[in-house]
């Protein structure tokens, strides 16, 4: 370990810093506006050792003699304890993390993608050289999660985390479900305002809401989890009937990232972790969540149920809980502690999606004639798929036939529309979500 030193006697936490861009630039503004605080939190100073950066001359509001090029170079001084990742992207970062845990130097990351493959590679490495490997910034930004899960819940049985996990798509959604526009032009809308990047495939996509659902399933169920595991479904087909059709219901739709514990008919407890869009009743605390910001959901056999909400991302809030992190690891330097270490006892296996109970919302064209609903429910039936809700409006000849389901195997249910697809009683499938939260 390194003996915290600075130019004399005074003990300090010597910090790099992987990265300046819109959270860096927030972790340097926030370690010199609250130097004194932290450093009576701490017990310690932190001294920032350096910074690096791909183009120095990009930066002109950091001090000069602190930016470096050499990211590697300033990962093994000496005089650093602590490395702060906020670069993002697996490699060099992989590496450059890797070489600071093996060195002993403790690790704070905001980096969900690499998190989301490498944990347990850097977790190994951690506890290899007793450093620490925070990462509460990887997860909803702001909002305290990690810590919760990891930590305060530790005595307890965690049962289900879903949330919202990604403010792009909950704005694009929320704002389809305010003004009942279509996607592509709330997606262009939301561009604009700089809420969507230029290429939002990460987000749209469910990428990145699937990188946060590996890790907190990871934590929640003492389980290796990677983004792999996670099935995935992101909100491009999301339709301005869709959300109309939620409304019907008094739902509204989200983009979910959901992860449970469930029991297959074998009788085998696993994990299920997947994100995709879902009808959310309005009763529901997460359909009130709205604009860019997140929210997780917690449910424990002795907690109950606790909500988590606030800003998910940006350069401020996500800063805030890197320091968090860094205020935790420094102490633990000083102090001689050290923070909590990767929990994969149960060794869970991960369930695939045909396996996990949900309910449909699906919406079906039909000939307007008797026996046809009749049929309709007779291909659920065959598949043992009970319907909770059956509305149907005629229009001419023809019909909209909206059936919602009982919970049942999403193998079960897709195999239903599938069916419903190739009958020639039934003219289209419109549309199918999931439902989640409850009776809508």
């Amino acid at each position: 370990m390194n003996q915290h030193r600075n130019s004399g006697d005074e003990r300090c936490i010597g910090v790099a810093l992987l990265g300046c861009g819109t959270v860096g630039s927030e972790v340097v503004r926030l370690l010199e506006s609250q130097a004194a605080e932290l450093t009576a939190r701490i017990g310690a100073p932190i001294v920032l050792r350096g910074i690096a950066v791909r183009r120095a001359n990009r930066h002109r509001d950091v001090p000069a003699e602190l930016l470096t090029t050499d990211a590697a170079a300033l990962v093994a001084r000496d005089d650093v304890d602590v490395v702060v990742e906020v670069v993002g992207g697996i490699e060099p970062v992989r590496t450059l993390l890797l070489t600071a845990l093996r060195a002993g130097k403790s690790v704070v990351t905001a980096n969900k993608a690499l998190l989301a493959e490498y944990t347990a590679e850097l977790a190994e490495a951690a506890d290899a050289s007793g450093a620490d490997l925070y990462f509460e910034a990887a997860v909803a930004g702001a909002i305290p999660i990690v810590r919760p899960v990891r930590e305060s819940l530790a005595g307890d049985r965690i049962t289900k985390v879903v949330g919202i996990l990604n403010g792009t798509t909950n704005f694009i959604l929320s704002a389809m479900d305010s003004t009942g526009a279509g996607y592509a032009e709330t997606l262009e809308e939301a561009g604009r305002l700089g809420y969507a990047e230029a290429d939002p495939t990460a987000d749209v996509d469910g990428f990145d809401a699937a990188a946060k659902a590996a890790i907190l399933a990871s934590l929640a169920f003492h389980t290796r989890v990677t983004a792999a595991d996670v099935y995935r479904e992101g909100i491009r087909a999301i339709s301005a009937s869709d959300i109309a059709a939620a409304k019907a219901l008094d739902c509204t739709v989200k983009l979910l990232a959901l992860c449970e514990r469930v029991v297959g008919e074998d009788g085998v407890e696993r994990v299920s972790a997947r994100v995709h869009p879902a009808m959310v009743p309005r009763a529901h605390p997460l359909a009130a969540v709205d604009g860019a910001f997140n929210a997780v959901v917690v449910e424990a056999e002795a907690a109950g149920r606790l909500m988590f909400y606030g800003q998910g991302a940006g350069g401020a809030p996500t800063a805030s809980a890197v320091l968090g992190d860094l205020v935790s690891v420094s102490r633990n330097l000083v102090h001689g502690g050290r923070g909590p270490r990767e929990s994969t006892y149960a060794e869970l296996e991960v369930a695939d999606m045909g396996q996990t109970p949900t309910r449909y919302h699906v919406s079906l064209d039909v000939p307007d004639r008797a026996g046809v609903l009749a049929a309709v429910a007779g291909e659920f039936a065959k598949r043992d798929v009970s319907i909770s809700v059956v509305r149907q409006i005629g229009h001419g000849e023809g019909a909209s036939l909206v059936v919602v389901t009982h919970t049942a195997s999403d193998a079960a249910l897709a195999d239903t529309v599938a069916a419903l697809s190739d009958a020639p009683f039934v003219t289209a499938v419109t549309s199918v979500l999931r439902v989640e939260g409850g009776t809508p």
